[in-house]
């Protein structure tokens, strides 16, 4: 067996930063990518190549991602990207903002990694709740984005976390911060109780923590199936 070589999209969020960190620490060749127009690209390069990673700066477009992940030959793909109303201002995104990130550029990975012919396992970071039928735009680009991995023909895993919450942010939510902190104190009421499985699935989960899990999905002998938030402690 070939030893592992990582792709990281979405290296710069608060789980892709724990995630390149996790696979460097495993030992596995790391590919951190950031979008070549980031304006903060140097400190990116610096941050992420500190950890150990290579950083890759090819624009999103279908072409050069197949070109990039052909050079590349990765063994796993890990695909942690998404938005924020807030980010997606900054970055003058307009429109469906889920519907150009988390579905349009899941799409563009994912058609890059099969052109490549490089056969990776695609890992996939969704959400709690991502359905086709629910009634939130976030969560039913989430369902699409998982579906773009399951029809690709290659080996995939997807995972479903609930709240990711912690230190390190670059963005502060204390709004969710504070509604974690709150949950997980009813859910452990709750447990004690006997409601552990509601706990369990609805319990935050640190990026540290969802990192390691993400890297078991990549990197060992696991199913090709949707892991729910459950599955990731």
């Amino acid at each position: 067996m070939s030893a592992p070589r990582a792709f990281v999209a979405g290296a710069t969020g608060f789980v892709g930063r724990a995630l390149v960190q996790a696979l460097v620490a495993r030992g596995v060749d790391t590919t951190a990518h950031v979008r070549p127009d980031s304006g903060r690209l140097a400190a990116w390069r610096d941050r992420l190549g500190a950890l150990g990673a290579k950083v890759d700066t090819t624009a999103w477009d279908d072409a050069a991602m197949a070109a990039t992940l052909a050079g590349l030959a990765p063994t796993q793909v890990f695909c942690t990207i998404g938005t924020t109303r807030k980010r997606a201002k900054a970055d003058a995104i307009s429109g469906d903002i889920y519907q150009a990130v988390d579905v349009g550029l899941t799409r563009t990975l994912v058609a890059g990694a099969v052109a490549s012919g490089a056969r990776p396992r695609l890992v996939v970071l969704s959400s709690i709740g991502a359905s086709a039928s629910s009634s939130s735009a976030y969560l039913r680009a989430r369902a699409q984005a998982e579906q773009l991995a399951i029809d690709s023909g290659l080996s995939w895993a997807i995972a479903r976390p609930s709240f990711i919450a912690g230190e390190g942010r670059d963005d502060q939510r204390r709004l969710e911060d504070t509604a974690a902190t709150i949950a997980n104190g009813l859910l452990g009421v709750l447990g004690a109780l006997g409601g552990k499985k509601l706990r369990d699935k609805y319990r935050s989960i640190g990026p540290d923590q969802l990192a390691a899990q993400l890297v078991r999905l990549g990197l060992d002998e696991r199913a090709d199936r949707i892991y729910e938030a459950a599955d990731l402690r």
